[in-house]
């Protein structure tokens, strides 16, 4: 017994295509992969791990004050932008005017030389700064 196909029926079968078409589903995950990677690799290089000395009392500073960070091994930072330490008055002049609460912390490593943390907090005096703080971190209790 043959099946006998008409014309009509032939022409209509043909323009429907039964598989799914994953190129743009593969376009938006590669596209969502160069992001992700392009994230990870700016937020691995943001804030500088720094060893903070110890302090058994601790306050809450307000978030909106300006961060200077000085690492173990030179570098220096405002507001996690590394800088060079001899422009430091003038990112400082920039970020304290940008801010309402005129407090400078600094996030000094406890290897770092104390000539180099009064320079920061004399740069800072000298930018305009009203207050300053030390960042520390909490006695481990044994």
């Amino acid at each position: 017994m043959a099946l006998s196909v008409s014309p009509e029926t032939e022409e209509a079968g043909e323009g429907i295509v039964a598989e799914i078409n994953i190129t743009p589903l593969t376009d938006v995950f590669l596209v969502l992969l160069i992001i992700f990677m392009v994230t990870s690799s700016v937020i691995a290089n943001t804030g500088k791990k720094v060893d903070l000395p110890e302090a058994v009392e601790q306050s809450n500073t307000p978030p909106k004050a300006v961060t200077v960070t000085l690492s173990r091994e030179g570098e220096v930072q405002v507001n996690d932008q590394f800088i060079q330490l001899a422009n430091l008055r003038t990112h400082l002049e920039e970020a304290l005017g940008k801010t309402e609460d005129k407090l400078v912390i600094l996030r000094g490593d406890k290897e770092v030389i104390l000539d180099r943390a009064v320079f920061v907090l004399d740069q800072a005096q000298l930018a305009g700064a009203e207050g300053f703080a030390l960042a520390t971190k909490k006695v481990k209790k044994k």
